[in-house]
């Protein structure tokens, strides 16, 4: 079998749909970034604070990307069969799980946010700027839920560029908006980090405006409905239940990880608090190309299992394999060869912070390889193709018995926080040799489209 297909719309299908997505993806990031940079200028204890305040996004996040995995994996495969009504009744249900996860955090985030920073750091000054920013910003969780999955559910039927539209739009209102509100431009008092978090909420509201008008109103592939969020198709939802809480709790693990990093790595300094706060964003950076591609991947191996084309998809994965491990590598060298670069972007933070985030950043010039590597093929290949259970599992093994206690163990020996730090991150490299093996078994190509399942029930 050839390393790289010879299939050319293969090639053709990942890049229309990985560039939009990845841009996507990457203007996100920009806003995000934006935040972070503008936040930068007003000291260590702000930029600290909005870090570790925007620790619950990710968690948030984390969920609501397990709720995104499971309609993309479910959807992608009976796109594969154009079977446009299953698909929007998995949208249906993924909106309502969204919607349920986006209040329950949000009362928390408004409710409490002081008590959920002090959770993760004992820095008062950090604890002020971080509950103010989160008190504000959490209102926003919801509308990121509903516009998460509205996209989701474009990304399923190959409608990858309202995305990018959408994303490209929040980007200059929620930057702009940040100059006028943070700042006090335009004849407005200075927020400092509330006028961050203020310009989140406002492009969040508009980033749902324009997604649901799209999807409910222009939208012809799909032709959802109001009338298709009312009703809820038992069997689907126990298909939504049983292959989406494998993909939901994989997130959670991960949220635990998130949580648990952000917890050890507060026990240190506001400066090194900081240092994560800069490198995480560096991270991110390289990550959103490399999610693109995977993303993409994960839609053509949904769409190629779901229509039953196995040696087609197994002729597939060889070259996923080598795309990702050259995106690995190109990875690393861009992340080692910018650093210093990148690190000057943030001129107002303190010495300390520079130092620690020159390290750090050593630390995933090394572990972003096997980043790219394992996460985007056991997303885009093992996790798309129908083996949800298995992701699940290995993630929990290496966050529990792996990353967390060798940090903590790191930590009672005393180690410098760099040496932290890369325990926190060594699973990326680690994970490498178990998704080596389980990608070229093929046993993870499994149908779980309904008629399938019907099918073989009735031995036909």
């Amino acid at each position: 079998m050839a390393v790289f297909t010879k299939d050319r719309s293969f090639y053709k299908n990942l890049f229309l749909l990985a560039i939009p997505i990845s841009l996507q993806n990457l203007i996100t990031y920009g806003v995000n970034f934006a935040d972070n940079v503008m936040i930068g200028s007003l000291g260590d204890n702000a930029m600290s604070g909005v870090y570790v305040g925007g620790q619950l996004q990710q968690v948030l996040q984390m969920f609501v990307a397990g709720i995104e995995g499971a309609i993309l994996i479910l959807a992608a495969q009976y796109w594969g069969k154009k079977d446009t009504g299953s698909i929007r009744k998995v949208v249906s249900v993924g909106v309502k799980f969204a919607f349920v996860v986006g209040l329950l955090i949000t009362l928390g985030a408004v409710l409490f946010p002081a008590q959920i920073i002090g959770l993760f750091t004992g820095e008062a000054g950090v604890i002020q700027e971080g509950a103010a920013y989160l008190q504000i910003v959490g209102f926003t969780y919801i509308f990121f839920c509903i516009t998460q999955v509205m996209i989701a559910s474009m990304r399923s039927v190959e409608t990858a560029r309202i995305g990018l539209y959408i994303s490209i739009m929040a980007f200059v209102v929620n930057v702009g908006l940040n100059w006028v509100f943070i700042f006090g431009n335009l004849g407005f008092p200075a927020m400092g980090v509330r006028g961050a978090a203020l310009a989140t909420l406002i492009a969040r509201i508009m980033e749902t405006t324009v997604s649901v008008v799209y999807v409910f109103v222009i939208d012809k592939k799909l032709e959802f409905g109001v009338r298709d969020l009312l009703r809820t198709d038992r069997q689907l939802l126990k298909d939504f239940i049983r292959y989406g809480l494998p993909i939901i709790g994989g997130q959670v693990v991960w949220a635990v990880n998130s949580l648990a990093n952000t917890k050890i790595l507060g026990c240190y300094s506001a400066g090194v608090i900081a240092a994560a706060s800069i490198t995480g964003m560096l991270h991110n950076l390289i990550y959103v190309w490399m999610n693109g591609l995977s993303s993409a991947v994960g839609i053509i191996t949904g769409k190629t299992v779901g229509a039953g084309l196995y040696e087609k998809m197994k002729e597939y994965s060889k070259t996923v394999q080598m795309i990702f491990l050259f995106v690995g590598l190109i990875s690393g060298a861009v992340v080692f060869l910018f650093r210093d670069g990148f690190i000057g972007l943030y001129g107002d933070a303190s010495l300390e912070a520079q130092a620690y985030s020159r390290q750090f950043i050593n630390v995933i010039s090394v572990t972003i390889i096997g980043t790219c590597y394992q996460a985007a093929c056991l997303f885009g290949l093992v996790k798309s193709g129908g083996d949800i259970s298995f992701v699940f599992k290995n993630d929990t093994i290496f966050v529990f018995l792996v990353v967390i206690p060798s940090a903590l163990i790191a930590m009672w020996l005393q180690a410098p926080p760099w040496v932290v730090f890369a325990c926190l991150k060594c699973d990326q490299i680690l994970k490498c040799f178990v998704a080596v093996v389980k990608i070229n078994r093929y046993n993870w190509m499994k149908n779980l489209t309904r008629e399938n399942k019907e099918a073989a029930a009735n031995g036909n």
